[in-house]
């Protein structure tokens, strides 16, 4: 498994126009490639009147699937540009489909490429991206007394805290990245003085939110 990648935030829908032909861009995170057919099939559902649906999408954390349709495009001039949209934004588990209405005007290669490879860029924007780091679930079982400085360690530490409950001690659920695991470890046993347990669970991909600027 990869440490992290990048994705989608949420759906993001965009338009573009050139020359009087209208391109509507929607992005989509996905899980998987049945995740990315079924929002690409209701896109052209919704948009049932549109002469061309041109799509791509990458599913897989390490890019196991890559599908792209010009749809009725000249080659090269649909998918290709929607597709290295999703490269170069390094995104993965993503889907972009691009709807045309035809203006009457002929963009030629050129043109289509831009204005297909705009609307996904705009959709994408919209949509926003997040990253996913690997980390693993820990429950971390403390004495009252410590809870405030192991909080405030973790807090700095960028651990995501999920839960904290209260019995005859404390116990905090969070998740720590991979990357930092033992290091984490160890201060908390530092802080502790060994009196605290530490439990690891399964791993999981966590969310970091980044600027959509």
């Amino acid at each position: 498994m990869i440490n992290q990648y990048y994705t989608l935030g949420t759906r993001g829908k965009a338009g573009w126009e050139e020359k009087k032909s209208l391109f509507i861009g929607n992005a989509s995170p996905a899980e998987s490639e049945a995740e990315a057919m079924e929002f690409i099939n209701k896109n052209k559902t919704q948009y049932n009147d549109a002469r061309h649906h041109v799509y791509a999408y990458v599913t897989g954390v390490n890019n196991e699937t890559q599908r792209l349709s010009d749809d009725g495009e000249p080659a090269g001039t649909g998918g290709r540009p929607v597709l290295e949209v999703i490269k170069n934004c390094r995104l993965k588990n993503s889907v972009i489909v691009v709807t045309r209405y035809f203006g009457g005007i002929l963009l030629g290669t050129g043109g289509l490429i831009r204005a297909y490879g705009k609307a996904a860029a705009l959709a994408v924007k919209s949509g926003g991206i997040i990253k996913k780091v690997l980390c693993r679930k820990t429950t971390i079982i403390i004495k009252y007394g410590e809870l405030g400085k192991v909080q405030n360690f973790l807090a700095q530490a960028d651990c995501r805290i999920k839960n904290i409950s209260y019995t005859d001690k404390v116990m905090i659920i969070c998740y720590i990245e991979i990357d930092r695991l033992g290091q984490v470890e160890k201060r908390l046993n530092e802080l502790c003085r060994g009196s605290g347990e530490i439990i690891f669970g399964e791993n999981s991909y966590e969310t970091v939110e980044l600027n959509k600027e």
